[in-house]
């Protein structure tokens, strides 16, 4: 039997409690691998000024936010008036239980289709916002994401990688891609995600957390 003076778990945990965590970066930036902060930035003031105009146009937190997760459609089809539920969540990627297969959910979505902006969101600071987007990247569906108290999105990966520009938010919301996760501040800069692999959205606050999450149009992953 191993004595306890050369146990190595022993001998590693102690080595751990020597130190203690680092409790201050969590409530920070920390880029890695699929996380990424671009120079580009926007107002938040003016960010969330628009989000307050656009739900006195439009509702959106009730219906899906109940069930964690709601989505106002910034872009859309031309002449779009309807959207379904697959227009605002789209094709992903899962392992769901415990036999590890991947498997896919819902239906791939034509990304480039939703090249306009939504006419019922004229004039407020998001149009101003995908513009500068769109002169720089392919943007397919621009959608304002808002989750609610406590809850987590799936562990999936998506198509196309996406833009997220973080309007409200608390240390406990985490964005993670694979294996490294992170904060995104709330400060009116833009992340790239690499949501081709596999994430999730963690909310942890006791506030909602709400981005505009803009999908990249590149060629998209299928399989």
């Amino acid at each position: 039997m191993t004595s306890l003076n050369h146990d190595p778990d022993v001998a590693l945990v102690e080595l751990r409690i020597a130190s203690r965590p680092d409790s201050r970066s969590v409530a920070e930036f920390v880029p890695g691998p699929g996380i990424e902060r671009l120079s580009l930035s926007f107002d938040i003031e003016a960010l969330r000024e628009a989000l307050a105009e656009c739900l006195r146009r439009s509702d959106f937190m009730g219906g899906m936010q109940d069930e964690g997760f709601a989505a106002l459609p910034l872009t859309q089809r031309p002449g779009q008036t309807e959207w379904t539920e697959n227009d605002l969540s789209g094709r992903y990627w899962l392992r769901g239980d415990d036999r590890y297969v991947e498997e896919a959910r819902e239906d791939l979505v034509a990304e480039k289709a939703f090249s306009e902006f939504n006419p019922d969101f004229a004039g407020t600071y998001f149009e101003e916002v995908h513009r500068q987007l769109a002169t720089r990247f392919p943007i397919g569906r621009m959608r304002v994401l808002s989750k609610g108290l406590y809850n987590c999105n799936s562990w999936h990966r998506d198509p196309e990688p996406r833009l997220h520009i973080p309007i409200v938010t608390n240390p406990g919301s985490l964005f993670v891609v694979n294996h490294h996760v992170t904060h995104l501040p709330a400060d009116g800069s833009v992340y790239f995600t690499d949501t081709r692999g596999y994430h999730t959205a963690l909310k942890g606050g006791e506030t909602r957390r709400v981005h505009i999450v803009a999908a990249l149009a590149y060629p998209p992953v299928t399989g």
